[in-house]
């Protein structure tokens, strides 16, 4: 699509609150997703029928997540916020230095970070699965492998979460309260 008609389609969609950038379905995807791991992690018994329909539960997210990653809206697009180590270390380097170009979707640095995290999840949940058949049944280094993997899922979304504060601040702008709302300052 042309650059003009993308920014009259914002232009259009910022007169109703804020440019639209988060879709439903990336919403879902992140509180369902924060939702399943914080159930995991804190409420539910590891093994259990519950724990393991919260995880199939995330992992059918994810790959919804994924399809969507391809043909979504343009700020769910993976071609729209995965972008070359380069970029990211520039970004980075920008920022630290207070002279950052806000981003409407994610910044470069931000969308690695979701990478990381869904190939994470995909992870845990590959691993919490394989601990249910008889092959892997009661498989010590594979039980706590899986457990490493939610744990650095929990470390990793504490990086996001204070990153997203960190910009918020930066940019002046509440990023948290824009993926519960899907819009941005236009």
């Amino acid at each position: 699509m042309p650059e003009s008609t993308v920014a009259k389609r914002e232009a259009i969609a910022s007169r109703g609150g804020g440019l639209r950038v988060w879709d439903p379905l990336v919403r879902l995807f992140h509180w369902g997703v924060v939702t399943c791991c914080a159930l995991n992690l804190f409420l539910l018994s590891p093994g259990k029928m519950a724990h393991r329909y919260v995880g199939y539960t995330a992992l059918t997210l994810l790959g919804l997540r994924f399809v969507w990653g391809f043909v979504g809206t343009r700020h769910a697009r993976f071609s729209d916020f995965v972008h070359g180590p380069a970029a990211v270390l520039r970004y980075l380097r920008v920022f630290a230095a207070d002279k950052a170009e806000r981003h409407i979707g994610h910044n470069p640095a931000a969308g690695w970070m979701m990478v990381l995290l869904m190939v994470l999840l995909a992870a845990v949940g590959a691993s919490g699965w394989l601990t249910t058949l008889d092959a892997f049944w009661g498989n010590k280094l594979l039980e706590e492998g899986h457990e490493v993997l939610a744990n650095l899922i929990l470390v990793l979304a504490g990086v996001h979460a204070f990153a997203a504060v960190v910009e918020s601040w930066h940019f002046r702008e509440n990023l948290i309260w824009s993926m519960v709302t899907g819009r941005k300052k236009a």
